[in-house]
């Protein structure tokens, strides 16, 4: 879809160009519940709300915060009702005591054939996580290993506590990264670290590795992880929410057009924000030196 809105023939004038953005964001967006349940027992992850930022802690300790499907499925449903509600303008995930996420439950991938993985579609809830419209931060707090690592990629922000450790041992379990990793971890350490990675299963990467390379973009003393990752998803959600939105849209866009419709979709975006009340506001709030007062319209 979007390849043929970044064609010629689909670039309009200025007057058409906000219509084409706004319907492009919408229809990018999967079904939508109800906003969070905080009443809800979930039986794979604990949700909470802090403000303006909903809080998803994958809560499998026992088992490493493995990734079976049932705890992805709630972690599909928890964000999709966040990125629902209103009032929440940002999301964290983290991991329940000494783990983020050590990777897919083997015990249920084991007897998978072929034929399995197809029609169950066995990754493809994955997939799901990269519809969501609000920014995603993970605060991994100890071990991403194999999907674990794979899940932080998939967020837009990681932060990293100073206890943790990034790694893609899939090789070892005859497989390979399924879920992204190797097409988001080359992109983050490039080629050669990404092949040493994956290839021979055996590099992790500690958390200041992963600062040095880039695949993260903060050290947090582990006592002050989810504090610091909550602080920065709260900036986040004071932000106009619909400029916060096609900002995410048109970065993530870098990653998978060539430059110069990326650069035409960012025009696009960017033009269609004008004349809306948080642009005047924005703007208004700069030259007057005070606060903005975003309302989201």
């Amino acid at each position: 879809m979007l390849r043929n809105i970044l064609s010629p023939a689909f670039i309009r004038p200025l007057s058409n160009q906000k219509t084409l953005a706004v319907r492009a964001l919408s229809t990018s967006v999967i079904c939508r519940p109800a906003a969070v349940d905080e009443q809800k027992t979930y039986t794979h992850i604990l949700t909470e709300t802090r403000g303006k930022v909903g809080l998803i802690t994958l809560n499998r300790p026992k088992a490493l915060n493995a990734l079976c499907s049932d705890l992805f499925t709630e972690v599909n449903e928890a964000l999709r009702a966040y990125d629902n509600q209103s009032d929440i303008g940002a999301v964290v995930i983290t991991g329940s005591k000494k783990a983020f996420a050590a990777g897919a439950d083997i015990k249920e991938m084991k007897d998978n054939t072929f034929v399995d993985t197809y029609k169950t579609n066995f990754l493809g809830h994955w997939a799901e996580m990269t519809q969501i419209k609000k920014p995603i931060i993970a605060a991994v707090n100890g071990y991403a290993l194999g999907g674990g690592c794979e899940l932080a990629m998939m967020c837009d922000i990681i932060y990293a506590g100073d206890k943790a450790v990034f790694g893609q041992p899939e090789i070892k379990l005859g497989v390979i990264p399924g879920a992204g990793g190797t097409q988001r971890l080359v992109k983050a350490v490039g080629k050669s670290k990404a092949m040493e990675m994956v290839l021979t299963g055996n590099v992790n990467l500690n958390a200041t590795e992963a600062l040095q390379l880039g695949l993260v973009s903060k050290v947090v003393p582990a006592d002050d992880l989810v504090e610091e990752a909550v602080k920065t998803a709260s900036t986040i959600a004071s932000m106009s929410q619909p400029s916060v939105q096609m900002a995410k849209e048109a970065i993530n866009q870098s990653f998978e057009v060539p430059l110069s419709a990326g650069l035409r979709w960012e025009r696009i975006l960017f033009q269609s924000l004008f004349g809306t009340a948080d642009q005047r506001e924005g703007m208004n709030a700069f030259a007057e030196k005070r606060a903005a007062k975003f309302t989201n319209k």
